[in-house]
């Protein structure tokens, strides 16, 4: 009786351990909804999506792709820099394709179909850490300062071929009255223009709240909610040249401000260039 006993409380540890285990791995979809493609903004749009997530041993890697228009390889880092498909560590070719995460260290995944790689089709992510039971609930959040973000970061304000580059760079931040929208761009070539929702959707951009026509453009957020940026050039919008954002709480030290009947917005000023 004595051992049997023994026997059950051991199995119970480790079934417990197994389900905690469990609970703690995490499958993280690359590219969420837009999944693996040959992203229009290029390989930005990956690398957005990998910095605004944690990696650990034993999570999952899954890539959703349709069977024949892509496929996803796992393989070194010199095959990653180079696009070099030729030997890779592992190739799948039926989507959805799923690689579990075995060690700590840098993972490197590439399309291998023609082209692919070289407009983008490239992940890069590094494991920090083994999994391990979840963390405990977090604190209160620590208060923050007004955030400055510049909008496509080094790409700036451009047409990019598709919608999916923005709203990559907008994926895993968190923006906040008080925070700042830096948009960069090419004078006469692009613009700024607030609109609401209907024509963001619709990309009718001879209705607009506002444009800003000289770069750079500082907009200032100053209050909750859904807030729609689009250029109001010939087919920009149509071709992905829109940004959509949430602004979900406050900054420290933010002052409250004052009602406007028109706009939620607030545009720094904005010039153009001085001649030379």
């Amino acid at each position: 009786m004595g051992s049997e006993l023994k026997y059950f409380t051991v199995l119970a540890i480790a079934v417990a351990a197994l389900l905690q285990s469990t609970a703690a791995v995490e499958k993280h979809v690359v590219g969420d909804e837009f999944g693996w493609i040959v992203p229009p903004g290029g390989h930005y749009a990956y690398e957005v999506w990998a910095s605004g997530h944690k990696f650990s041993v034993g999570d999952i890697l899954e890539f959703n792709f349709t069977t024949g228009e892509q496929d996803v390889a796992k393989v070194t880092k010199e095959a990653f820099d180079s696009c070099n498909s030729t030997s890779p560590i592992e190739l799948k070719t039926t989507g959805p394709a799923n690689f579990t995460l075995d060690t700590i260290g840098e993972y490197y995944f590439i399309g291998t179909m023609d082209k692919h790689c070289e407009l983008g089709q490239k992940l890069a992510i590094n494991v920090t850490s083994t999994t391990s039971a979840p963390a405990p609930a977090p604190g209160p959040a620590t208060p923050r300062g007004p955030v400055t973000y510049i909008v496509g970061e080094q790409l700036g304000w451009f047409v990019p071929g598709g919608e999916f580059s923005y709203s990559a760079w907008a994926y895993g931040k968190t923006f906040m009255v008080g925070d700042t929208l830096v948009f960069n761009f090419l004078n006469e070539t692009q613009d700024v223009a607030i609109v609401t929702k209907a024509v963001f959707d619709n990309c009718t951009t001879n209705s607009t709240l506002a444009v800003y026509k000289y770069s750079p453009v500082h907009i200032i957020l100053n209050t909750t909610g859904e807030h729609y940026f689009t250029s109001t050039y010939d087919r920009h919008c149509e071709n992905g040249q829109k940004l959509a954002i949430n602004v979900t709480g406050k900054s420290a030290g933010t002052p409250s401000p004052c009602p406007s009947p028109s706009s939620s917005i607030t545009p720094a000023p904005s010039k153009a260039p001085s001649a030379h």
